[in-house]
Parts: structure tokens; C-alpha cells; sequence
């Protein structure tokens, strides 16, 4: 049987279609490529978008704002220095982008003007850090990402 030049570019296409269709179907079926969300609930994250966006604009009128340091011991969050810590409380979330086993999240009221994070939590890698807080009612928020 001859094959035409119409006929061949009909039977490329099919072929092509296939083999796209097969990788499409091996990937997204295939237990081995993880494919998690960044969070589970991403719609209700959506919608409280403005309040996170509210927060981090009043982080900005702070004279100094918080800062995250590497140390020996672990992570070390130090809050500003002109507001009393007593006051301060709030949640710390840290996200780990290659793994969702090693997220936590953890509340915390201050005893002293730094937080500590001990090194055992953390592992080598990148980790975003959101930490959402509030000083005599009026919320604040902090976010960045770090490699540690």
C-alpha cells in the first residue's frame, strides 16, 4: 500500500498526540511524582488575602521590624526592640516547599524578646517563614524565605 503525504502528516499527528497523551497520563497517575498543594484549603487562603495584605502594610510602620537569624542552637526570631514583648503573641509557620512532612506551625507568647527555634525542628534547605502576629490588638505580619 502507498502512503500519500496527506496520509503521513494524519499518522504524525496520531502518533504525536499519543505520546503526549501517554506522558500526561503516566505523570499524573504515577505515585511517585507528588503533586501536593501548596496548602489544602487554597480557596479560603485566597479569600483572606486582603487581611494578609492589611497586615504586612501595618509591619511596614514599624520602626524596625523582626529579624531571623542562623544560629548554633537554631533559628532566632528577634522582635523589635521598642515594643514590649509582653504584649506580643501570635503563630509561626513554617513551610517547607520540598517536603509537606516537615511543616509546623506553632503558637507562641513571649517571655523574653526573641524566639527561638531549636535546631532539631530544622532541616538543610530552603524554608519559607510566615509568622503572624499581633501587639495590643493591632496585627502584623511577617513573611520571607531562608535557606538554612
Amino acid at each position: 500500500m502507498k502512503i500519500n503525504w496527506g496520509t503521513g502528516i494524519v499518522i504524525a499527528f496520531i502518533l504525536f498526540i499519543g505520546f503526549i497523551l501517554y506522558f500526561v497520563i503516566n505523570m499524573s497517575a504515577n505515585k511517585k511524582y507528588n503533586h501536593d498543594l501548596v496548602t489544602e484549603e487554597y480557596y479560603k487562603k485566597e479569600l483572606e488575602y486582603q487581611n494578609d495584605i492589611d497586615k504586612l502594610e501595618n509591619a511596614k510602620t514599624l520602626e524596625k521590624n523582626i529579624t531571623v537569624t542562623k544560629t548554633q542552637e537554631g533559628l532566632l526570631i528577634n522582635f523589635p526592640d521598642n515594643l514590649n514583648f509582653k504584649d506580643i503573641k501570635g503563630k509561626i509557620f513554617l513551610y517547607r516547599p520540598s517536603n509537606k512532612q516537615l511543616d509546623f506551625e506553632t503558637s507562641f507568647s513571649l517571655s523574653k524578646p526573641n524566639l527561638l527555634i531549636p535546631d532539631k525542628r530544622l532541616v538543610d534547605g530552603r524554608w519559607n517563614i510566615v509568622i503572624d502576629w499581633q501587639y495590643k490588638n493591632k496585627l502584623y505580619l511577617y513573611k520571607d524565605s531562608l535557606v538554612y
